[in-house]
């Protein structure tokens, strides 16, 4: 009977922590995942910016309308450019595929921005409209 009691015991208490760690930790924010899908309406919210931080030949081809910022990544000067941003609003990060902007959206956290996402899939995976 003690032994069973102590299994319960110890269960209550690893799920106890265990959910505790799923809530998000505003004192150690990290970057999201934001699939195509609910980009629009993120879009739509208060506050949020659009970043692409690909190469200016590469926005040339097109890029996803409703984007402010055009900041690339490969730019001597693009951590000075990401740090002059207002770091109290949300930041939709993108790229061709994510890789890049999954990198700048991590230097956006690791520099004190608490609202970073990453879009999914990057423009490649994007299926509304283009502006050039």
């Amino acid at each position: 009977m003690k032994t069973i009691l102590f299994i319960i015991t110890a269960f209550t208490s690893m799920t106890a922590c265990e959910s505790t760690n799923q809530h998000s930790d505003t004192s150690n924010p990290v970057v999201q995942t934001l699939e195509q899908a609910n980009l629009s309406d993120k879009l739509k919210e208060k506050d949020v910016v659009l970043v692409d931080v690909r190469t200016p030949e590469e926005v040339a081809e097109g890029y996803i309308s409703g984007a402010s910022h055009f900041i690339n990544f490969y730019d001597d000067d693009f951590q000075t450019k990401i740090k002059s941003l207002d770091s109290t609003k949300t930041y939709v990060i993108y790229c061709r595929s994510g890789g890049r902007s999954g990198k700048a959206a991590q230097f956006m956290i690791d520099n004190g921005f608490t609202k970073v996402f990453n879009l999914s899939g990057g423009i490649s995976s994007y299926s509304g409209e283009v502006a050039k």
